[in-house]
């Protein structure tokens, strides 16, 4: 979460598009809300900009300069993987830009292509 956030040059997790929690202690596990890249993402489907535009293999490309900054997106993502950045006032969502991969000490998180496309 924090390599992810700081993919913008800052710190903490206010932005980070990975959330993860406890679901009882360490006995019971974690809960990992991000974007499954569904290849159909509602999230597009109801952008009115198409800020939110379809990526190859699944998933969105995000355009921000074009982002009318509604919402929508937010709602339609049946996972809750997408938020909103109160300071910026534009949706959070993954990027698929590798950063958490390449910084996770134990190697648990992994980008893979399944379409053959990355």
């Amino acid at each position: 979460m924090f390599a992810c956030n700081r993919r913008l040059g800052v710190g903490g997790l206010s932005r980070s598009a990975i959330h993860i929690s406890s679901v009882g202690g360490i006995s019971r596990g974690f809960s990992v809300k991000v974007c499954r890249a569904c290849e159909d993402p509602p999230c597009a489907d109801v952008c009115p900009t198409q800020a939110m535009k379809r990526r190859d293999g699944g998933g969105v490309k995000f355009h921000q300069d074009i982002c009318t900054k509604c919402g929508s997106c937010m709602n339609a993502c049946i996972l809750g993987a997408i938020t909103w950045d109160n300071e910026n006032n534009v949706p959070i969502v993954c990027i698929y830009c590798g950063i958490c991969a390449r910084y996770c000490p134990y190697q648990v998180i992994e980008l893979e292509d399944i379409s053959g496309e990355m």
